[in-house]
C-alpha cells in the first residue's frame, strides 16, 4: 500500500501500521525496520520516525537497540489494567446517558437512530469478516455514550486507553469472544440505556468489558507468542 497524499503522513502511516498489528499482519515480536517500511508505505523516514513514536508512547511498539523496534509481545496484566480503567468509565458514561434519556426522549430517540446505524456496520463487518472494521465499529459504539452522557471529559480521558486496546481487541477477535456475541451484548447494553434503566446498562457495560479480558487472558495465557515468548506478564 502506498501513501501518496495525506493532511498528515505521520497519521496515515501510524493507523497503516496499528491496522497491521490489530490484523495479525504485523505479529508480536515483528521487527520495523524504518527504511523498509519508508518504501513500502511510499513515504520519507521522517513521518515513519514520527509514527513509531505516537506507536511507542501507545505501547504498540518498543525498541530493540540497534535492530530498532519491534511490535511488544502482549502484556496480560497491562491489557487488564487497561480494560479496568475503561470499564469505570464506561460504567458512568451509560448511567449518566441513561439519566439523561430518561428525562430527554428527543435525545434518546436520535441516540437510538444513530447507534441503530453502528451496530448494523458492526453486524455486517463481523459478517464480512473483517477484524479492523469490527474494531472501529466497536469504538464508534461506546463513544456514542461518551457524548451522550454529557460530560466532555470523558471520550478524552477514555482515548489513551482506546489506544491501547485497539490491538488488544484484534486479539480478542482473533483469539477469544465470538464476534456475533459481542455486538449482540452491544444491542443488549444499548436497550437498557435507551429504557432508562441505568443500574442495568451499567452492569452489562461492566460485564461485557469483563467478559472480553477474561476471554482473552484465558485464550492466550499458555499460547506461545509469535516471536517464541510466552504472552508476557510484566506487572512483576
Amino acid at each position: 500500500m502506498l501513501i501518496r497524499t495525506a493532511p498528515s503522513l505521520t497519521n496515515q502511516v501510524y493507523q497503516a501500521v496499528l491496522d497491521e498489528i490489530c490484523d495479525g499482519m504485523l505479529a508480536p515480536g515483528t521487527q520495523l525496520v524504518q527504511e523498509q517500511l519508508a518504501d513500502r508505505f511510499g513515504v520519507s523516514r521522517q513521518p515513519i520516525q514520527q509514527a513509531m513514536a505516537l506507536l511507542k508512547a501507545d505501547g504498540l511498539v518498543e525498541e530493540t537497540g540497534r535492530r530498532g523496534m519491534r511490535v511488544v509481545p502482549l502484556d496480560i496484566a497491562l491489557m487488564r489494567h487497561h480494560y479496568e480503567i475503561r470499564a469505570s468509565l464506561d460504567r458512568l458514561a451509560v448511567r449518566r446517558t441513561a439519566e439523561r434519556f430518561a428525562c430527554d426522549p428527543a435525545l434518546a430517540r436520535e441516540a437510538e437512530r444513530r447507534s441503530a446505524k453502528v451496530l448494523d456496520a458492526g453486524n455486517r463487518a463481523v459478517c464480512a469478516v473483517k477484524v479492523r472494521e469490527q474494531i472501529r465499529h466497536d469504538e464508534a459504539f461506546h463513544a456514542l455514550f461518551y457524548e451522550f452522557s454529557g460530560n466532555p471529559l470523558l471520550s478524552r480521558t477514555a482515548e489513551p486507553h482506546w489506544r491501547f486496546l485497539r490491538r488488544v481487541m484484534g486479539e480478542v477477535l482473533r483469539h477469544a469472544a465470538p464476534a456475533d456475541a459481542i455486538w449482540r451484548e452491544h444491542a443488549g447494553i444499548l436497550e437498557a440505556i435507551l429504557a432508562g434503566e441505568a443500574a442495568k446498562a451499567e452492569a452489562l457495560a461492566v460485564t461485557h468489558i469483563e467478559r472480553a479480558a477474561d476471554a482473552l487472558a484465558d485464550a492466550l495465557k499458555d499460547r506461545p507468542a509469535e516471536d517464541g515468548t510466552v504472552m508476557q506478564d510484566r506487572s512483576a
